[in-house]
This record gives structure tokens, C-alpha cells and sequence, in this order.
């Protein structure tokens, strides 16, 4: 059995704006402020390139997989770094030409690549008051759970809206970390963000990192925040309500191996 260590995660909690270089200005300034205070994993948020004032604006900046500045970004801020990078999500291209991905990519240390997910449950919401339609302007990825071997275990990809739905992180295993990059709206994102967050992380024994946009954005949108991570017993660790900034904490090998032991709660399943 491969022996995993303790490890410090972090996820930026943004803002983001209608131009793409200030954010990734301020992504940057945010990866090394979390660097310096020892995280060795950083989690984006949703959309942390662009948050438009038309939901076209983000197809207007995709990027063919492989190549482009967002993704040179993210590599580039990896290996300068030194930590893992999770990037939030980017927009990348389909092969339908007014659909992207919206992509969540992955890069050691290093700064090489190692592992994308692509959305695949796409938000759709109106009240009334509020209406999101993501499949406007998304392509759905693979229906598949997409886990990557990181320095503390297992790691689980997901994006926002894949929260409601628990099937996708059963199918993930035997996991250590699930992480979930989030614009979630303010008004879904009050009554039901922590819930759902807390859940996830209880039900599968496993830290739950979430980095989310939270505020008021230049379309007038505002989103709910609340960056956090949560421990395997459902305990928030480190939350951030509003604004630009990071949370950190640590995802502990023995407080894991501890909670599964006492309540072997994975182990009791029939279905």
C-alpha cells in the first residue's frame, strides 16, 4: 500500500471580472500569497479566468487543448509555485463551434499536465427572477468519474453543479480529496452550498476542498462565496464568506484512516 502524507490545500476564492488578464493577475497574486503560507495543492474557482457580462463572453476565450494562455498560465504558475495547481475551470474548445468545455485541468509541481475533467452536469435554474442555462453554451463532458493520483491520495474532480448529484463521487472510489471549483449563485448558494458541501465530505469519509467566486460581479450577478474545506467527519476547517483571498488547512492522513476506522461506514455498503 502506498503510504500518503499530509498535505496543505488551499482554495482562492475570487472575484473575477470581465477581463481576463486582471484575473489572471490576481490569481496569481493569490496562488503565491497561498504558496508562502505552505500550501502544496491550490484549487481555482469556476470560471476564474472570466466572470462575462453575456455568458457568450466565454466562448469568446477558448482555448484548443493543449495550448493557449490560460492553459500556459496555469502551468507556468505550477511549476513557479511549486505546488499542484488545480485551474478552476477554463474554457476549452468542442467540436461544436458555439459550445466549450468548461475544463478543469490539472499540473504538478512541475508544471506538466496530469489530469482533466470536463463539466458534466450543467446548471439550469429560474425562478422567476434568476435564469442559467448552461447547456446553451456548454457541451457536457464524458459521463465519467475523473480521479488523479496526488501527493495525499486520490483526488476527485468535480465543477459546481455536479454537487447535487452524489452518484458522481461514489463513482470516484476510494478517495482522499474531492475538490469542487464553484460560481454557485447566491441564492442557491444560501440555501444549500454548506449542506451540500458537508454532505459529500460525510457520506464519503474524504476532505472536500471548494473554491468559489464570491460577490458582486460586473454583470450584476452576485455569487455566493464561502470558499471552504471540510474534513471527513463534516467539519469546516476554513471558510471564507466574501471577497478575493485564500483558505487553507491541512488534509491529514491519520484524522482520515481515524473516521473510517470508527465508522466503517464504506465498508457496510450493499448497493
Amino acid at each position: 500500500m502506498v503510504k500518503h502524507s499530509n498535505l496543505t490545500v488551499a482554495a482562492i476564492q475570487m472575484v473575477s471580472s470581465t477581463r481576463a488578464d486582471d484575473n489572471m493577475n490576481l490569481a496569481a497574486r493569490l496562488i503565491s500569497d497561498a504558496a508562502s503560507r505552505g500550501a502544496q495543492l491550490v484549487l481555482l474557482p469556476e470560471y476564474f479566468c472570466i466572470m462575462g457580462k453575456h455568458d457568450t463572453d466565454k466562448v469568446n476565450l477558448k482555448e484548443g487543448f493543449g495550448s493557449g494562455p490560460l492553459q500556459d498560465f496555469l502551468a507556468n504558475q505550477a511549476k513557479a509555485n511549486n505546488v499542484w495547481l488545480i485551474g478552476g475551470t477554463i474554457p476549452i474548445s468542442s467540436n461544436v463551434e458555439d459550445l466549450i468545455y468548461n475544463s478543469t485541468l490539472v499540473y504538478d509541481p512541475q508544471g506538466k499536465f496530469k489530469a482533466r475533467y470536463d463539466k458534466i452536469h450543467l446548471f439550469g435554474f429560474n425562478n422567476g427572477k434568476e435564469e442559467f442555462t448552461e447547456s446553451d453554451t456548454i457541451k457536457p463532458g464524458n459521463p465519467e468519474a475523473i480521479v488523479f493520483d496526488g501527493p495525499c491520495g486520490k483526488v476527485g474532480l468535480s465543477v459546481c453543479y455536479d454537487l447535487r448529484f452524489p452518484e458522481l463521487y461514489r463513482a470516484m472510489g476510494n478517495i482522499s480529496l474531492i475538490v469542487v471549483p464553484s460560481a454557485f449563485t447566491y441564492t442557491t448558494g444560501r440555501a444549500h452550498w454548506e449542506i451540500l458541501l458537508r454532505a459529500r465530505a460525510i457520506e464519503n469519509q474524504c476532505y472536500v476542498l471548494a473554491a468559489a467566486q464570491g460577490g458582486k460581479h460586473e454583470s450584476g450577478r452576485r455569487t455566493w462565496g464561502h470558499s471552504m474545506l471540510i474534513d471527513p467527519w463534516g467539519k469546516i476547517v476554513d471558510e471564507l464568506p466574501e471577497g478575493n483571498g485564500v483558505v487553507i488547512g491541512t488534509v491529514n492522513q491519520s484524522s482520515l484512516s481515524r473516521v473510517r476506522n470508527a465508522l466503517p461506514a464504506l465498508q457496510h455498503r450493499v448497493l
